[in-house]
């Protein structure tokens, strides 16, 4: 390895695209995934790269903590469509970070000393962005929903805000007027993790000085919405006080508001009552057993939801389930490959937000000529094509023509 270097990201000078590797030597760049997989098993994975300038896929992007998505103005469209309708979905910016950069280092090192990383991942991470970017790719042309990024990001024209918007590629419709800009800031929320090879622990150094979107700047960005219109809000549960004000507030200031919310992380305080004020609910396994629920029919079963009419529970390799609070119909749908064969995981990162992303565009795209099991099964069905491929490039073009769903 005498003739190889790792070049690590550093504050003060990112390599790009275009950073020249110092003459004679290879640019060695090892891509480490350590993620919660849909079926809750934690997966590693390595990629290995060799090139002469830095990867494109190396450059930093943003999670964001705001998105949502609305209709067009239907007297200016020929095609027929339901209701205006609105989706939006909010996490905390003190919990999501835009740059999560991992090192894996051979041991923990002791304070004051210096270590030679084995490998450096850097990516954008977080819910919203990864169910955006599948949601976009499924609409079709007679679909007339308009994108919209609404998030706390830093200055307008910082490098940090400029690569949250280029990471969702150059043929995004994706609309970031509502994006809230901190005129003060010039870094993003980040996330520098040590992973020890010795020991397998993790060390999490967060860094985040945005300000995170206030009830106040929320409601204005409500409030530019018309009260008859139809729309659909839909909510990471990740910070449930302040969700919940949210909540209220859109029910006062959009009264034909749907609301839905993801509960997801185990032991956060809060959840069960975030639920119980949506109408539609996503639960995860590993918040499902950390009530002690063994199955995702018994999470749907017990678990109270006081206006849900809707209950989702993902199960990993099991699939999902749902039940209609409505008509007491309960639904599973196992994880299958199309041609019935066993799954082979490749790469699971954001197959959970793909679920959601699916039963998303089910329910607000198809309200009436799909089934509730043609929506899950479409939904599991898109998780399942996700988690054999890596990213999330061609989720849309794949399933066309499957939109019948997996009942």
């Amino acid at each position: 390895m005498a003739n190889e270097v790792l070049i690590p990201f550093q504050d003060q000078q990112k390599p790009t695209s275009h950073s020249p590797v110092p003459e004679g030597l290879n640019l060695i760049v090892y891509e480490q995934k350590i993620v919660d997989g849909f079926d809750g098993i934690a997966q590693t994975r390595n990629t290995r790269y060799s090139t002469a300038t830095f990867p494109d896929a190396f450059t930093a992007t943003s999670t964001v903590d705001t998105i949502f998505v609305c209709a067009e103005d239907q007297s200016q469209k020929k095609q027929s469509w339901p209701p205006v309708e609105i989706l939006e979905a909010q996490s905390s910016s003190d919990k999501v970070h835009v740059f999560n950069s991992q090192d894996v280092v051979p041991s923990f090192p002791s304070e004051d000393s210096k270590l030679r990383a084995t490998s450096l991942n850097i990516r954008r991470g977080g819910n919203c962005p990864n169910s955006l970017q599948v949601l976009e790719q499924l609409l079709s042309e007679r679909d007339t929903l308009q994108l919209h990024l609404v998030s706390p990001l830093p200055a307008t024209g910082s490098s940090a805000t400029q690569r949250v918007i280029s990471s969702f590629g150059e043929q995004s419709n994706i609309d970031f007027s509502h994006c809230v800009y901190r005129e003060e800031s010039t870094e993003a929320a980040s996330s520098y993790i040590m992973r020890s090879e010795a020991s397998g622990s993790r060390t999490l150094v967060n860094y985040n000085d945005l300000l995170e979107m206030t009830e106040d700047e929320f409601g204005n960005i409500a409030r530019g919405f018309n009260p008859d219109q139809e729309t659909w809000w839909h909510f990471e549960g990740r910070i449930p006080d302040t969700i919940q004000s949210c909540i209220r507030l859109l029910r006062n200031v959009l009264p034909k508001a749907t609301i839905s919310v993801e509960i997801e992380k185990p032991g956060r305080e809060g959840l069960p009552e975030l639920a119980a004020q949506a109408d539609v609910v996503f639960y995860s396994r590993s918040w499902a057993e950390s009530r002690g629920h063994k199955t995702p029919e018994q999470c749907l079963r017990v678990e109270g939801h006081q206006k849900a009419s809707l209950a989702l529970c993902t199960w990993g390799e099991d699939g999902a389930a749902g039940l209609s609070r409505s008509t007491g119909e309960s639904i599973h749908c196992p994880a299958l490959d199309k041609s019935g064969r066993d799954i082979s995981v490749i790469d699971a990162v954001g197959a959970g937000d793909t679920f959601i992303a699916g039963m998303l565009y089910g329910l607000i795209c198809h309200p009436d000529d799909w089934t509730m099991g043609a929506k899950l099964g479409f939904a599991v069905r898109l998780a399942t094509v996700k988690v054999q491929r890596e990213g999330f490039d061609g989720l849309g073009r794949d399933m066309l023509g499957t939109e019948i769903g997996g009942v």
